[in-house]
């Protein structure tokens, strides 16, 4: 199961994000923010797998947000804004969907994810062959 964390200072585009992502087995939405310090606050004390992250937002911006975490989930970048993605990818975003978000599109960046967190880490590969051939 991927808990996730709806952040957006637009409550149509929580709605419309959290409508979407119930649909989407295997994901539950264990909360919303509506600007950057409430989203530091809930990443911090809910710890969610994934954060669907809007990037201008009051108090503090997506990127500011990401600064002052300790906890880092898997985040997927959710704004009107193109010029932000290569920024977005720097920071290791695991997505980057442009509003309005289509259900098909936010089905393959949680696929995308699932499948992160699935492989193997890098390099393991290599070590379960040594073992194997000990």
């Amino acid at each position: 199961m991927l808990r996730a964390l709806v952040v957006d200072d637009e409550k149509l585009a929580r709605d419309r994000l959290r409508g979407f992502l119930r649909a989407i087995e295997g994901v539950e939405v264990i909360g919303e923010a509506t600007n950057g310090p409430e989203a530091v606050a809930m990443i911090e004390s809910r710890r969610p797998d994934l954060v669907f992250l809007d990037v201008q937002m009051p108090g503090m911006d997506g990127f500011g947000v990401l600064r002052q975490l300790t906890h880092r989930p898997a985040v997927v970048f959710a704004t009107a804004y193109d010029h932000y993605a290569v920024k977005a990818f720097e920071v290791e975003a695991a997505d980057y969907l442009l509003k309005p978000i289509s259900r098909d599109r936010l089905r393959a960046a949680v696929q995308r994810i699932r499948e992160r967190q699935e492989a193997p880490p890098a390099g393991a590969a290599d070590l379960q062959e040594m073992v194997r051939a000990v």
